[in-house]
């Protein structure tokens, strides 16, 4: 099961002050000494509110006046909506309900997402191991508004040389990365379901990770380094039909195994053999190195990673990863779990968006023609 962890630490607090408890409860907040920041500007996203809803109307101030009082009813704007507290930041944010806070927030996605769309996209659960590369596809897909519910998974904590590819500041190393990634992902939407994972993937584990008849999970995204539990979460993903993204991070390279629409998909593609994931547990470190190799196809890793194999352990410390292609690599996660969940085609298989290839080989253009 998950480790608990205080609640103050993950997950902030909704006041909703039309309701006499909660005003109460925002009052004593308020008057402890623990807020250090007040962010009140509900006036501003009721405006872009009225816009959405009314975006080839040219109000007079008269009219958007009182358009938003009909908004907001009798009720004192103080008392409006929904206060959000941080407590890891001290921050206290004033926003709009939920239905209208998220019909705001993903305005500017239609239509190349539809308001029906956005609904659906916003009812899934989405399944996340491994939050270094994990992070960003996840944070990515919580601006997208692709899922409203997620479970993410990992056993580290921040260091120094994860910086180079998270999002975070110094001030956050040491904080379980299942915690930061959460953290930001409520700074974006405060309305978030999100489970928190943070001693990784188990044995004892994987299974209620995937969750039961009334919460499974809708989709994996798979980013974690440990071959068994590459494998583990696989065969649960098969079991109960989970299609299943992963981003290799080099070549841009996205997998995509579908197994909602064919459970009986060998993993990895048939890659990975007959190997269970208690027969993968069971590999030596070089084993185990070489079930990895197999599956990411050896053969197609860029030159400067194949470079990088034969030196981990001695003048390197483990594989490299850059910021540019992690950020990529959650960019092709996010645009194809959309498109999954949207019940739109999308093929098992192995993706490359190799930017060396489509950009660094290629010749200089300037303007429409080309210089040698």
């Amino acid at each position: 099961m998950p480790r608990v962890l205080p609640k103050s630490a993950v997950r902030p607090v909704l006041y909703r002050p039309r309701e006499g408890a909660d005003r109460s409860r925002l009052l004593e907040l308020l008057a402890s000494g623990d807020v250090r920041e007040v962010h009140d500007l509900i006036d501003d996203q009721l405006v872009e509110l009225v816009r959405c809803l009314r975006p080839g109307d040219s109000l007079t101030e008269d009219q958007l006046a009182a358009e938003l009082d009909e908004l907001c009813g009798s009720a004192d704007r103080r008392y409006f909506g929904t206060w959000v507290w941080y407590p890891w930041s001290g921050r206290l944010v004033h926003v709009l309900p939920e239905p209208e806070f998220r019909r705001v927030r993903t305005d500017r996605n239609r239509d190349k997402i539809t308001s029906v769309e956005q609904r659906k996209l916003l009812g899934r659960r989405i399944g996340v191991v491994g939050l270094s590369v994990g992070s960003s596809a996840a944070l990515t897909c919580v601006m997208e508004g692709v899922g409203g519910s997620f479970r993410l998974a990992d056993f580290d904590k921040l260091g120094l040389s994860n910086l180079n590819r998270l999002r975070a500041g110094v001030h956050d190393l040491g904080v379980p990365k299942t915690v930061l990634c959460a953290r930001q992902m409520y700074e974006i939407d405060p309305y978030l379901d999100i489970e928190l994972w943070s001693e990784g993937i188990t044995e004892d584990s994987v299974e209620a990770f995937f969750g039961d008849a009334e919460h499974p999970l809708d989709l994996l995204i798979e980013e974690c380094d440990t071959p068994w539990v590459k494998v583990a979460v696989r065969e649960q993903a098969r079991a109960r039909r989970v299609p299943v993204l992963m981003d290799a991070n080099d070549r841009g390279l996205l997998d995509v195994e579908r197994f909602d629409e064919e459970p009986d998909r060998p993993l990895f593609h048939g890659r990975g053999g007959d190997l269970s994931a208690r027969d993968v547990r069971g590999l030596d470190r070089a084993g185990a190195m070489a079930y990895l190799l197999q599956v990411c196809d050896e053969s197609r890793l860029s030159p400067a990673m194949t470079d990088a194999l034969g030196r981990i352990g001695r003048t390197l410390s483990s594989w490299p990863q850059l910021a540019s292609g992690v950020m990529l690599g959650s960019a092709l996660v996010t645009d194809a779990a959309r498109r999954i969940l949207l019940d739109r085609p999308v093929a098992s298989g192995r993706y490359y968006v190799d930017l060396e290839e489509l950009i660094g080989a290629a010749p200089a253009l300037v303007g429409m023609g080309a210089v040698s």
